[in-house]
């Protein structure tokens, strides 16, 4: 049973604009932005922007960009990155990012870490690829003491720090989970994070290293992407409507987790398939209110869950969108609350 007695729901905004439903970049941006805006007012308590890089449909490369844009826009939903790439950024300029966007927020942020797993990014950024973990370790290390009012300097293998300091500093201690979908990863939870972002089957093995620790097992904290989850009063007329979208988003993620091949790449278990496949396949999961209660019950009862990100699906307009969320913010969330 878990400890946790509320679950929260927020959104992944990822920014895509597909080419077969392109449209222009600013009116797609600000739409996303009203959007935003308008989940806050119905029962959504997250916002949250990932990152990757050369993606043909324009996935949002700077995360800490649009969070600016939507702190000015916000008031209470909390937001954050979902994830950044920790070895694509310089530890203190993030750090600094960061305590900003908390500044600018009013102490609404939250921040999710990891590594990443497409050899291309890194190469874009000369980082070497399997180097990335120890690289992540150092990061986390100078970040979070920065965060914590230090002066830093540090000397590492990738990072030679000299009396470094943050100001104006974050308004409190800035929410920390680490992702990923390796036991490194939880281990890195449990020395630096607050929490775990990623998959919920590994809550028993999470606690067990918290406990390896010394620490409170009870402590868990997990929050989970669940991309593909949307709510419709009548599934099987929405699926028509959202699947195409949804089905863009999982091949998108399957051909790069799959593109180099990399014994160490650490990426989501998702398979290439035709849109009828996607339809009839379990990856996709639009379901009645009725049963998105019964699933998160579920997940609730079992780990330590406090946080659902789902996802605006590539291509969609946000305003079309709206009813799916509406039913879901009416519905769903009073369930939880």
């Amino acid at each position: 049973m878990s400890a946790i007695e509320k679950l929260t729901f927020g959104y992944i905004y990822d920014f895509r604009n597909p080419p077969q439903w392109h449209r222009p970049w600013a009116k797609h941006y600000a739409a996303t932005l009203d959007f935003i805006t308008w989940t806050e007012t119905v029962g959504f308590t997250g916002a949250w922007v990932p990152e990757h890089h050369m993606a043909k449909d324009g996935y949002i490369p700077s995360p800490m960009m649009p969070l600016a844009a939507i702190a000015t826009r916000t008031s209470k939903i909390r937001l954050g990155t979902g994830i950044a790439l920790a070895p694509l950024h310089h530890p203190v300029r993030f750090a600094e990012d960061a305590a900003l966007l908390d500044i600018l927020s009013n102490a609404r942020l939250d921040i999710q870490l990891a590594i990443g797993y497409r050899n291309r990014e890194t190469a874009m950024y000369g980082v070497e690829f399997k180097k990335r973990g120890r690289m992540f370790n150092e990061f986390l290390e100078i970040v979070t003491r920065l965060w914590s009012g230090e002066t830093v300097s540090f000397q590492g293998e990738f990072y030679n720090i000299h009396d470094a300091k943050i100001m104006p500093p974050p308004l409190g201690r800035i929410p920390l989970y680490i992702g990923g979908f390796a036991e490194k990863a939880l281990e890195r939870v449990v020395k630096y994070g607050d929490g775990y972002f990623g998959d919920p089957r590994i809550s028993d093995v999470y606690k067990d290293k918290l406990r390896a620790a010394g620490k409170d097992p009870e402590s868990a904290r997990i929050r989970i992407p669940s991309l593909f989850t949307a709510v419709a009063q009548n599934p099987a007329e929405a699926i028509d409507e959202l699947a195409p979208h949804f089905h863009h988003v999982n091949n998108s993620y399957a051909e790069w987790n799959h593109e180099d091949k990399t014994a160490d790449q650490d990426g989501p278990e998702l398979s290439l398939m035709s849109l009828e496949e996607y339809k009839a396949s379990r990856a996709l999961d639009i379901i009645t209110p009725g049963e998105a209660i019964d699933k998160f019950k579920r997940m609730q009862s079992r780990i330590p869950l406090e946080h659902v990100m789902m996802a605006l699906p590539a291509g969609m307009p946000p305003e079309k969108f709206k009813k799916y969320a509406k039913v879901f913010a009416e519905e769903v969330i009073p369930a939880f609350t």
